[in-house]
């Protein structure tokens, strides 16, 4: 595979995982209904099933998620070589982190930072 030359932006990234988590959330929390009765979201056969789709799938589809392939964007290595299970455990596990010790505010600081670098760009036109 050839090099990453231009990296998807973030707002498209941000979409990409907008519409992964619409599309897995709606399955998962009707088997989750279905299994425990209840749509209070804590079932750990859920969680495992949610967790394997975000590690499992990009490995399995050349970096795609659903959500990721209908905006057209992929997950690559920096090299642009394929995933492993390595990189993808990593990087869900510190995204995990990250977003769960910040209670959120990661992401909220990303989309500043990138708004900010934004309007700082089109200034310097």
């Amino acid at each position: 595979m050839d090099q990453v030359t231009k990296p998807a932006g973030f707002w498209i990234r941000l979409l990409g995982n907008l519409l992964d988590g619409i599309i897995v959330s709606i399955p998962l929390g009707l088997i989750g209904f279905l299994i425990t009765g209840d749509f209070d979201g804590e079932d750990p056969i859920t969680s495992l099933i949610g967790f394997i789709y975000a590690v499992a799938v990009p490995i399995l589809w050349y970096g795609y998620t659903i959500g990721k392939r209908i905006v057209g964007v992929r997950i690559v290595k920096v090299n642009g070589k394929k995933l492993g299970i390595g990189a993808m455990l990593l990087r869900v596990l510190v995204a995990g982190i990250v977003y769960g010790l910040t209670l959120g505010i990661a992401l909220i600081v990303s989309v500043f930072m990138v708004v900010f670098c934004f309007y700082i760009k089109e200034e310097n036109k």
